[in-house]
């Protein structure tokens, strides 16, 4: 079984802190935009929506890469070779998660790539909102958040909380 991220949609606050963690793992720089997970926000509608690759276990962004550069690494993460890629966008329409962005700076797609193994996001998070996991227990979690995601759109009847 991969590894995926696994995110309590209940508990996140919006600090972005995750945010600030990733941008500096990958580029160095407290850029907010060019992390590879994004926190969106509508504060009037108490809305806030952590966007990460969610590790597909049938990708359409796969499908979607004219290059390949959209694959598997050696440790079974989906991940995006920067060298391949060509910034055509064709991985982030195929996203239905929004899990892929285009880096403002290379003008390549990025996405979660788990920090090899060692997410800088989940130590950054203090209210335990991320989590790395490898389990089905994970994977309830991630079933959870999207509940209370969906109730909070209207998409399901009934409050979830």
């Amino acid at each position: 079984m991969t590894s995926f991220l696994s995110i309590d949609l209940a508990k996140c606050t919006g600090c972005r802190n995750c945010e600030l963690a990733c941008s500096v793992r990958h580029t160095g720089t407290f850029t907010p935009s060019r992390s590879r997970i994004q926190i969106l926000k509508d504060e009037t509608q108490n809305i806030i929506i952590p966007m990460v690759c969610l590790q597909c276990e049938e990708p359409l962004c796969v499908d979607a890469c004219p290059t390949g550069a959209v694959d598997y690494d050696d440790k079974g993460t989906l991940t995006v070779n920067e060298d391949d890629c060509i910034g055509c966008l064709n991985c982030v329409t195929a996203c239905v998660y929004g899990g892929i962005e285009l880096d403002t700076v290379t003008r390549k797609a990025v996405k979660c790539d788990l920090c090899g193994g060692d997410p800088a996001c989940v130590p950054a998070c203090e209210y335990g909102v991320i989590q790395l996991s490898r389990e089905r227990e994970g994977f309830r979690t991630r079933h959870e958040g999207m509940k209370v995601l969906s109730s909070r759109f209207g998409l399901i009847e009934g409050e979830v909380e």
